[in-house]
């Protein structure tokens, strides 16, 4: 298969001419089942991947090991049907959010995507606030966010779902779709271009694996009924797995989330709150926590109805997940620091997200 339907370009090209990959061939992941890969090269096609022990002890942390989207190099074995993943070209993009659980650390969504469709479905389940948490782990990621409504054969108000979530995503393309009726293919296939890389994300059963299937034109996923109770989804996709669409395009399709823990924050606050954003600078303090100060700025635009009050609790909320979230990873990284543990490559920026917060 040539590379280059897979997104393969000069920017891959350049980096792996001054990368030293002796005996190697590039290769881009297509399926991650944890231990194990699947990946596509252009002289072996679609073959089987395991790391080297090599690899996995020189990568100093999870959020390093190859994942669904990475272009890595790999060792073809004479006579088998596996290949050995040597190392992994530096990512362009990287999708990620904080692991389940108490301990800090970071789980690849995806890597290398372009565009990233977030899919919520427009039943019972359709949640703004859910939305903004979203569009902050996009912009954190580098890539550009679509909205996709999906389901819309379910819903009655359209447009008054459609007026909640204008004020959240400012700038950000939103489209309604329904895969059953057909229903804003033209909108979504204009994503879809020759090299492009795409993926979903959204909770259980908002239909990811559905819109899948249509933009394909056959059956590529399962998919399952939601709840009828609180329509919420049962998991389907139990893996990230890779597609090549008949457009052109390649499509990663994740498995639902329950819950979106943020990992860090590159930027994807102010972006996803720039209006919250911009009112600050008029506040009578600089320093001023939009909660009860006089002269704040924000506070009388949530007066006025300018903002919706529950998007300025929700920055809030966002705003002290994300300091915790930091102050977690400083006294992480300093432990490993003190411990002697190698540090080179991770992500030692705890104390400066604390700052950045802060200010």
């Amino acid at each position: 298969m040539d590379l280059k339907m897979l997104g393969w370009n000069d920017h891959w090209e350049q980096q792996w001419s001054i990368c030293d990959r002796k005996d190697t061939i590039p290769a881009r992941i297509v399926g991650d089942f944890g231990q194990k890969y699947r990946v596509i090269t252009e002289q072996n096609g679609d073959t089987w991947a395991e790391m080297s022990g090599k690899l996995q002890h020189e990568l100093d942390s999870r959020s390093s090991f190859p994942s669904i989207g990475d272009w890595v190099a790999v060792q073809p074995l004479a006579g088998e049907d596996r290949v050995i993943i040597q190392g992994v070209l530096d990512r362009k993009t990287c999708i990620s959010r904080q692991a389940a659980g108490f301990v800090t650390h970071e789980q690849i969504i995806a890597a290398n995507v372009d565009t990233l469709f977030l899919v919520c479905a427009l039943n019972d389940d359709f949640n703004v606030r859910r939305i903004e948490r979203y569009l902050i782990m996009a912009w954190n990621s580098g890539v550009n966010p679509v909205i996709l409504l999906s389901k819309a054969d379910l819903c009655s108000n359209i447009d008054e779902k459609l007026g909640l979530l204008q004020e959240s995503a400012m700038g950000v393309p939103v489209h309604v779709v329904c895969a059953i009726e057909n229903q804003g293919f033209e909108d979504v296939d204009k994503y879809l271009t020759t090299g492009s890389t795409v993926a979903l994300t959204g909770s259980s059963g908002c239909g990811k694996s559905t819109i899948i299937n249509w933009l394909f034109g056959a059956v590529l996923q399962r998919t399952q009924e939601v709840r009828e109770g609180d329509s919420r989804g049962r998991h389907t996709t139990t893996h990230r797995e890779l597609f090549l669409l008949p457009q052109g395009a390649v499509m990663i399709d994740t498995p639902g989330m329950r819950e979106l823990k943020l990992w860090e924050d590159e930027g994807g606050l102010s972006l996803t709150f720039a209006d919250i954003e911009e009112l600050r600078r008029s506040c009578k303090f600089t320093d001023c926590r939009h909660e009860q100060e006089l002269g704040c700025a924000v506070l009388q635009a949530v007066s006025n109805g300018e903002i919706e009050e529950k998007r300025l609790l929700n920055y809030h909320k966002t705003l002290r997940e994300l300091k915790f979230q930091a102050k977690k990873e400083a006294k992480s990284n300093s432990k490993q620091t003190k411990r002697g543990t190698k540090t080179h490559g991770t992500r030692l920026k705890g104390q400066a997200l604390v700052k950045q917060l802060n200010d």
